[in-house]
């Protein structure tokens, strides 16, 4: 497509909020919250997208939406506000999903030690979390095996989507119930000011960081994360995973737990016993979809450049630890892939404005389902539109 033009006010706008326009540039799950909010406000929305159809971090994840893996405070009260946004917007659009909640689960003392500890303070923040025994774990779900088991953290705010089905489906939905307009197979190269057609550009461009604004990313800091995943196939029709789960590795990825003194002896040990994990940025989490596959991942890997090629040990390495601790029907594997989501060292999004009417809003620390609708309600309340 080229440019787009528009001569945006959003510090005073003129005319009625119901005669706003707005053009959001990318189709992935950040790009359709913004548009679902600004639609069920009554403004005109349009969504340019240069693929045909939304290819990135969006659909290559585990679908989950992970409130406690977010930090006490702010972020973790945005994670459930974002939490709130989803339910509406899966009851209204009649999408599936499952409300499963989570398990953290520990077969080792030290793992074990984080979650208590987690528990005892994590309450006190505003977490709704429970220490399970491991007869009471057990009683949550029975895809994990009962030898060594010594118990898990229980949180009931997790959900658990089908990122390819809802980032396929939510574009008619938004068609069809509020008019919002998509076009696909078309990019965006640039955002000027010029004759009106619209008066709030919202870029949510994911890891691209060449097309629009290239000074601005290339300021910002940024980085990219490549992670790869799997995914069995379907598993027996009167079978269920249960609660999504994480299991020890995964204390230690999430900022979540940073507030357990007892964390430090559980990365020593990983570090010393199995430093591969450190290596690739291991942490495994198994979650269910619609047809009940199970995705497995992840691992990390940094770097602006990213290999199109996948490692096979890593996947190795993944699908090995899981394997001691999964009880699923059928574990053969059915896909494998990698997704590519943008970085920051320190920041879990980025809201810029490279100009007036103009937000880019990245998120940079690969929760980008977690946050999406909370974040751009966010964003919105900050330009004045809702």
């Amino acid at each position: 497509m080229g440019n787009l033009t528009g001569l945006p006010k959003p510090s005073s706008f003129e005319r009625s909020l119901s005669s706003l326009k707005i053009a959001i540039i990318g189709a992935g799950i950040i790009g359709l919250a913004h548009a679902y909010l600004a639609a069920k406000a009554g403004l005109k929305v349009s969504v340019f997208e240069r693929n045909p159809a939304a290819n990135g971090a969006s659909v290559r994840n585990f679908g989950m939406i992970w409130p406690i893996g977010q930090a006490a405070g702010q972020m973790y009260e945005l994670a459930l506000r974002s939490r709130e946004i989803w339910l509406q917007m899966l009851h209204e659009a009649s999408l599936p999903y499952l409300p499963t909640g989570s398990l953290h689960v520990a077969y080792r003392e030290d793992e074990a030690a984080v979650g208590r500890e987690f528990v005892q303070r994590g309450k006190p923040l505003g977490y709704a979390c429970e220490w399970l025994d491991a007869a009471k774990t057990l009683e949550k779900t029975s895809a994990i095996r009962c030898e060594g088991l010594i118990g898990a953290v229980w949180s009931p705010t997790e959900l658990t989507v089908d990122p390819r089905h809802v980032i396929a489906r939510l574009p008619q939905f938004l068609s069809e119930r509020y008019g919002v307009t998509f076009h696909f197979n078309t990019a965006v190269s640039e955002v000027t000011t010029g004759h009106l057609q619209a008066d709030v550009f919202v870029v949510a461009s994911g890891d691209d960081f060449q097309t629009l604004f290239p000074e601005i990313f290339k300021d910002a800091g940024l980085t990219r994360c490549k992670l790869q995943m799997l995914r069995t196939v379907e598993q027996p029709q009167n079978w269920a995973l249960g609660p999504a789960l994480a299991f020890g590795l995964t204390f230690r990825h999430y900022p979540t737990f940073a507030i357990c003194d007892s964390l430090a002896a559980l990365k020593a040990r990983v570090k010393d016993e199995t430093p591969e994990f450190d290596k690739w940025g291991i942490h495994v989490m198994a979650s269910e979809n619609s047809t009940r596959q199970i995705t497995l991942g992840d691992s990390h890997e940094y770097g602006l450049e990213v290999s199109i090629f996948d490692r096979a040990h890593v996947n190795e390495l993944i699908l090995e630890y899981a394997r001691q601790f999964l009880r699923v029907p059928d574990m053969q594997i059915a896909e494998t892939w990698h997704g590519v989501y943008a970085k920051h060292p320190d920041r879990p999004f980025l809201r810029l404005t490279p100009q007036e009417g103009v937000r880019i809003v990245t998120v940079t620390s690969g929760i980008g389902m977690t946050l999406s609708f909370g974040l751009a309600e966010q964003t919105f309340r900050e330009m004045g539109v809702l």
